[in-house]
């Protein structure tokens, strides 16, 4: 039988993973109960975890999962990212895509849904969603996530030099060409798509 306090970190989690698409850390738990310990919130996760309520990774820092999880809950989806001229870049949490043990660990991989025709030559259409892997490097000819000032877009990598084109996988789109001076970053490449239909 859960105490109340017990009864409240576990309401605490489950709006906290359906809010952020992901479990709070034990720092943020404490945060928010105002418990000072990390250990005193340990004992409240032990509590649910030996009364069935949750599971635990202890490896990651957001390894708690509802019980019957038999491996992580999914891969972070945050919203959407041009595949034809950019777009401004949202992060927000839109839940998350399950694809079981498609791709290994999931820590460091989110996906996006793409909007635009940019890279259809590369199998990637509309309305797909695109598993990335984060990084902030790439290898020529490898297709990323970039951001560009504001703006994140997919395309192919091909750093030149004194400058980086980020080349369209469909003819009627130029390479977007941007100086190494500029406020760009590579925020991951591109590991699979996943599509519905």
């Amino acid at each position: 039988m859960l105490n109340e306090r017990a009864k409240e970190i576990l309401a605490f989690i489950q709006r906290f993973r359906k809010e952020r698409g992901s479990a709070p850390t034990i720092r943020e738990i404490g945060e928010h109960f105002r418990i000072s310990s990390t250990n005193g919130v340990r004992y409240y996760l032990n509590l649910l975890e030996k009364s069935g309520y949750i599971r635990r990774n202890r490896k990651i820092s957001r390894g708690i999962g509802p019980a019957s999880m038999a491996r992580p809950a999914g891969i972070p989806l945050l919203g959407r990212v041009a595949a034809g001229q950019p777009i401004l870049a949202e992060q927000n949490a839109a839940g998350s895509l399950d694809i079981n043990d498609m791709f290994g660990q999931t820590e460091e991989l989110f996906a996006l849904q793409v909007r635009g025709d940019s890279m259809v030559d590369a199998g990637i259409l509309e309305g797909d969603y695109v598993i990335v892997r984060k990084q902030e490097t790439a290898r020529a000819g490898e297709i990323v996530v970039a951001l560009i000032e504001d703006e994140a877009t997919v395309k192919r990598y091909q750093p030149r030099r004194g400058f980086i084109e980020l080349v369209a996988e469909n003819p009627r789109y130029e390479p977007i060409v941007v100086n190494r001076s500029s406020n760009f970053r590579v925020l991951g490449t591109v590991r699979g798509v996943v599509r519905t239909v």
